[in-house]
C-alpha cells in the first residue's frame, strides 16, 4: 500500500507542475518493483506493435478501459455471449475504483493491461512523469491480478514516442500496443457505424481500437463478432495474437 501511495504522490505532484499549479519539479519516485519476467515471445517483439501476423485467422479486439460500470458489465456480458477473448487496457484511476470489474476481465479469460494512471496526454510529458503515469497504473493492475500485465498502451496518442517507449520499458513493458483499425467509437456514431467501420477495415492480424463505457460500442459487439465469423476470423487476446 505504501508503494502505491508513493507512486500516486509522484504522479499527482508532476501533473500539478504540468498544469502550472506547482513549478517545482517532482523528485524521482522509487523504482517499480520487478515485474514478472517477459516471455521469450515478448522479448522478440519490437518496442511497438500495430498489428499481428497477417497469415493467421486471428484478430485482437482491444478496449481502452474506463467508463460507467453498468456499460462495462454489459460489454463483458456481450463478449461472453459471443465467445470472444479480448484485451482491456485499463486506466489506473478507473481500475482502483472498480477492482471487481478488473478481476472479472481476467476471470473471463481476457488480457488486462495498462493505459496510464490518469489518461492524460502522455506524449507531452517529461520522462519522469511519463514513467510515473505508467508505473502507477502498473501497481493498480498488480493489485487486481498479481502482476503488471503484459501490455501497455499510451494515453491520448496512437503511437508511442521514444520517450514513451523508454518509460514503458523502465516500468516493465518492453512492447507498447498500438493498432491498425480505429472505428472511432468514442465519438458515439452509433452501433451500425462502429460495426461497419470495423468490419470494412479489419484484416487477418488486425488490432482494433475500441472503448469501454460507450453504449454504441456495447451494441456493436454482436454484429462485429458475427461479421468476423463470416470472414473466418477469430477474436483472441493480444497475447495470443502476438505469441
Amino acid at each position: 500500500m505504501q508503494r502505491r501511495d508513493a507512486l500516486r504522490t509522484v504522479t499527482a505532484v508532476a501533473l500539478g507542475a504540468v498544469a502550472g499549479c506547482d513549478p517545482a519539479r517532482p523528485s524521482p519516485g522509487p523504482p517499480a518493483r520487478p515485474s514478472t519476467p517477459p516471455s521469450q515471445a515478448s522479448l522478440s517483439l519490437p518496442g511497438e506493435v500495430r498489428h499481428g501476423p497477417r497469415d493467421r485467422d486471428q484478430v485482437a479486439l482491444t478496449f481502452h478501459g474506463q467508463g460507467d460500470s453498468r456499460l462495462v458489465t454489459g460489454l463483458l456480458d456481450e463478449l461472453g455471449r459471443g465467445g470472444a477473448r479480448v484485451t482491456v487496457l485499463a486506466v489506473g484511476t478507473w481500475l482502483a475504483a472498480n477492482p471487481g470489474l478488473g478481476r472479472r476481465v481476467v476471470a473471463d479469460g481476457h488480457d488486462l493491461g495498462n493505459h496510464t494512471q490518469h489518461h492524460a496526454d502522455i506524449k507531452t510529458m517529461k520522462p519522469q512523469l511519463a514513467y510515473a503515469e505508467i508505473s502507477a497504473c502498473a501497481e493498480e493492475v498488480r493489485a487486481v491480478t498479481g502482476s503488471i500485465g503484459r501490455w501497455f498502451r499510451p494515453s491520448q496518442t496512437r503511437y508511442a514516442t521514444a520517450t514513451i517507449k523508454a518509460a514503458a520499458r523502465r516500468a516493465g513493458y518492453p512492447t507498447c500496443l498500438s493498432y491498425d483499425v480505429d472505428p472511432r467509437d468514442f465519438t458515439d456514431p452509433g452501433a451500425s457505424a462502429i460495426a461497419s467501420a470495423t468490419l470494412a477495415a479489419i484484416r487477418p492480424g488486425s488490432i482494433v481500437s475500441l472503448h469501454c463505457g460507450h453504449e454504441g460500442t456495447v451494441a456493436a459487439i454482436a454484429p462485429i463478432l458475427a461479421g468476423l465469423r463470416t470472414r473466418g476470423l477469430r477474436p483472441v487476446t493480444a497475447s495470443e495474437l502476438l505469441a
